[in-house]
């Protein structure tokens, strides 16, 4: 097989890229290691709970077990289909602070300042409920939507949070992401708007564009420094290549590309040597700066008159939501994971907000989130947006089929527990207000004596969880770590660009679903134009 261009994984990034490239008229293939997106739970926003640990449409990943997170491996799903991550997320659309990606620019990745990035936000995004139309696009493949239904507990949060002194924000992606905001959802009506079904769809039609399913990415293939093309298995079938005239773009994310990397002889030298791979460049970067997203969560119990998603998902109720959804397109079965949040600072001094702390109006156990308890409860994530603690990815072998070392070290910097301290206690203010302090019963998890710097660090040791926002593990910048340049061609290698969430220097504030499909828009149209240039 020959294309023009052929992306590595069909994700988030990926699906942007298929789209964009192939409408230039450029022959694409897109490789995705799943089956396509046709399981009926993706597409059902509250279908999230049964993909968590999907067999088949989630890869599973797990963190190595080692003292940061008290010996416990940690679940980390990951898409494995048509869509990748954004076929099984809780469907939030954050962009990010403005200052997030002006520390990008600061840091040597040209082009990338909040100024750079925004016409790319804008020309993705058809935001349904107004907005300012400086800052949000209308019109634009992928949907954006409030909260088709918003139950009182919601109202109740953040009605606290005003009276425990955060300023109300009418739209957190907008100019101000600083204060309480109801949240915003990638969902187009009743339907979950995954870049399958948005940037996929709009162009899987087209003749010049070929989607290979199931199909596991075993190496790249160079001449000398240039990178020609990919190798990829289905099934029991034997291995094929493709071949490209232009570029290989890889598209697997944060654990999948720097793992395809090292696997290819592109990565530390020292540890590709120690895993019997032939080194064809060394580039130490691959695999490291691995940041995400940890947190704890607090939870309340509510009287039993108040209706929380742990009633509406047993009994008849479940039936009378799926007449809602059926009828009307709402119900809880239109609703994602977090419904309200907020961005605040852990300190005085800071130029932008450091802790997200998002609300569900549900209660469930650390351990599995995905079953409700059974009397009505809230539950506040706490999360360190912008975590120092770096951890690392890393192939244990040449054998493409054998997954690499997770390694997030959560929680080695200390800054971080202190975040996550401060972000307790702001919780509590809210949760200890009048809206909530006359509906709640009490404090259930952690408990109040979780408070100190030591009791909370131990506590999350044990009890922490990932929200599932792995980033960095091949940054982009100038720096002797860097792995691509600015333009997101690998350092050293021709022909090779990576394109997803791999290549943030730094996580983003929030979730990072919105600013990797910007990458992916950004991306697309820097390599049309050095394309044509060349």
């Amino acid at each position: 097989m020959e294309a023009d261009y052929v992306v590595v994984g069909a994700g988030s990034a990926g699906c942007v890229l298929a789209n964009r490239l192939s409408a230039d008229g450029a022959k694409v293939i897109l490789l995705e290691a799943g089956p396509p997106d046709r399981h009926p739970m993706i597409h059902i926003p509250a279908g999230i709970r049964t993909l968590l640990q999907h067999p088949v449409l989630n890869w599973n990943y797990e963190t190595e077990a080692d003292e940061s997170t008290g010996g416990r491996n940690i679940h980390w799903p990951r898409g494995k289909t048509l869509g990748g991550s954004s076929s099984i997320n809780g469907m939030l659309y954050v962009r990010g602070n403005p200052a997030d990606f002006d520390g990008w620019s600061q840091m040597g990745c040209r082009g990338w300042s909040y100024d750079d990035v925004l016409p790319y936000f804008k020309k993705s995004e058809d935001f349904r409920n107004g907005g300012d139309p400086e800052i949000r696009g209308k019109g634009g493949v992928l949907p954006v939507e409030e909260y088709r239904t918003v139950l009182p507990l919601t109202h109740y949060f953040v009605e606290a949070a005003k009276q425990a002194g955060f300023p109300f924000t009418p739209d957190y992606n907008g100019k101000q992401q600083e204060g309480v905001a109801y949240s915003q959802m990638t969902r187009d009506v009743r339907f979950r708007a995954s870049t399958a079904q948005t940037f996929l769809k709009e162009a899987k039609s087209r003749p010049n564009l070929q989607i290979i399913t199931e199909a596991i990415a075993t190496g790249l293939k160079f001449q000398g420094k240039k990178c020609t093309g990919v190798a990829f298995r289905q099934g029991n079938r034997e291995e094929q290549e493709i071949r490209v005239t232009k570029e290989v773009i890889v598209s697997g994310g944060a654990i999948n590309s720097p793992h395809l990397l090292q696997i290819s002889g592109i990565g530390p030298a020292a540890h590709l040597k120690s895993i019997g791979v032939e080194v064809q460049h060394d580039l130490p970067g691959v695999g490291n700066n691995l940041s995400d997203h940890f947190v704890t969560r607090i939870s309340h119990r509510v009287k039993h008159e108040m209706m929380s998603i742990n009633q509406m998902s047993r009994g008849l109720r479940v039936m009378g939501e799926a007449v809602k959804y059926a009828l009307f397109a709402n119900g809880a079965l239109t609703f994602g994971v977090t419904s309200a949040m907020v961005f605040s600072r852990s300190r005085e001094g800071l130029s932008s907000p450091d802790l997200q702390l998002l609300f569900t109006p549900a209660s469930y156990s650390a351990a599995e989130i995905k079953t409700f308890d059974k009397e009505p409860g809230i539950t506040v994530a706490v999360c360190p947006v912008r975590p120092d603690s770096r951890g690392t990815i890393m192939a244990k072998s040449a054998n493409p089929l054998e997954r690499p070392a997770i390694r997030p070290n959560y929680l080695s910097a200390e800054s971080d527990v202190q975040v996550l301290q401060s972000g307790m206690r702001q919780t509590r203010k809210i949760l200890e207000a009048p809206a909530i302090a006359d509906v709640s019963l009490g404090e259930i998890a952690p408990g109040p004596d979780v408070d100190s710097l030591e009791s909370v660090r131990e506590y999350t040791r044990n009890n922490g969880n990932t929200i599932y926002h792995p980033v960095g593990t091949c940054k982009m910048g100038e720096d002797p770590m860097a792995v691509v340049d600015s333009r997101l061609r690998v350092r050293g290698i021709e022909g090779l660009r990576v394109v997803d969430a791999s290549v943030m220097p730094t996580v983003t504030t929030g979730n990072t679903n919105a600013p990797t499909i910007m990458i992916g828009e950004k991306a697309s149209a820097m390599i049309i134009e050095d394309n044509k240039a060349a």
